[in-house]
């Protein structure tokens, strides 16, 4: 089976605009965006999650900061320090220390300690140390842990236009609570948190649906719809022949729709499949939720992909099945790709749901 000419899938943005249809209740598209080593992630409650990273460079240890605010008055932020994990064999086959205690330092002034647990590598900062850190983000610092002689150093590059744009989703801009363009703005005017959309699937939590069956001449006919209704580019593995010709996968969905799916391409370290909603019967009329996914199990569709081959960062997404269609019900990612441990250090959602399962 031959690879797909791409090198690799679009990682996290492809998805990082979308916003939940929401008729019975007002709905906010999520943000995401990127400036040197910060980023940050908004979604549609407008909960804001900035990530900060250490600089790129040779013996620089990883750490990161996530940054989280609640839409709304009257809502802090909290910030979280994670040390990234072992860089070598041999660092990693040494013990963990069930606590480590790291000296704050912000433009050489000392800040206490941050006590960090072995075991996640992960702290709240105090109050005071989080107003410290905000206050040094919006200008240039040097911001650092240090311990035994290791320091762990966190960049300010990007960090200032990352806050600007939490206080501008958030409707923070030129209020008292602004982080970055501080007003005189009633309060009044910031934007109100939103509640998580609510899906409900009509399967039980832990039923799978079964696989369906169709004839060869049904499935021979689906097939042949599914190439009208994609492009090669698209779904290259669809129009694979011989032995590579894709094998399509069948589920019921309800009294009259199935959901099928199919190998659709492979990149150097990600690959995925096609899933559409069909009719039962012929004509199929397919219509298609998503061509990048891994998985369908109890009426949600899944995709994961990695960020680059070692999975230090990966993007997910997926799609609820309502009893009419499959509504998007998450989009998130884990961050930059910057060691800081498997799988990615943080999530940051830019859209998230609510579901419900019928008991």
């Amino acid at each position: 089976m031959r690879l797909s000419p791409r090198l690799t899938r679009a990682f996290f943005p492809l998805a990082a605009l979308i916003a939940l249809p929401a008729p019975a209740q007002e709905s906010v598209t999520g943000i995401y965006f990127q400036n040197k080593d910060w980023e940050i992630a908004c979604d549609n409650t407008r909960t804001c999650r900035a990530a900060g990273y250490h600089a790129e460079g040779d013996d620089v240890l990883p750490v990161s900061v996530l940054l989280t605010r609640r839409a709304g008055r009257n809502q802090n932020v909290e910030a979280e320090l994670q040390l990234g994990g072992p860089h070598d064999e041999a660092e990693a086959g040494k013990k963990t220390p069930s606590k480590i205690s790291l000296a704050m330092q912000i433009n050489g002034q000392n800040l206490g300690t941050v006590a960090i647990p072995g075991d996640t590598l992960t702290a709240t900062l105090s109050k005071a140390q989080t107003a410290a850190l905000l206050a040094a983000l919006t200008r240039t610092s040097e911001i650092s842990w240090t311990q035994a002689g290791k320091e762990w150093k966190l960049s300010d590059q990007g960090a200032a236009s990352v806050l600007l744009k939490m206080d501008e989703f958030q409707g923070r801009l030129g209020t008292p609570s602004a982080l970055i363009r501080k007003g005189n703005r009633d309060e009044a005017a910031v934007l109100p948190e939103l509640p998580k959309p609510e899906i409900t699937i009509p399967f039980k939590e832990h039923d799978n649906q079964p696989p369906a069956q169709l004839s060869k001449a049904q499935t021979a006919a689906l097939l042949a719809e599914l190439k009208k209704a994609v492009k090669v580019d698209e779904c290259d593995m669809l129009f694979e022949k011989g032995d590579a010709a894709p094998v399509l996968q069948v589920y019921r969905l309800s009294a009259d729709k199935f959901l099928t799916s199919t190998a659709c391409w492979r990149a150097a370290y990600n690959e995925a499949d096609g899933y559409w909603v069909i009719n039962d019967h012929a004509p199929f009329k397919p219509v298609a939720v998503t061509l990048s996914a891994s998985a369908f199990t109890h009426g949600r569709i899944s995709n994961f992909q990695k960020g680059r081959g070692i999975a230090d960062c990966i993007s997910e997404e997926e799609w609820a099945w309502d009893g009419a269609q499959f509504r998007q019900s998450l989009v998130m990612t884990t961050g930059q790709c910057k060691e800081i441990q498997p799988g990615g250090a943080w999530n940051l959602p830019t859209l998230t749901t609510t579901l419900k399962y019928k008991k």
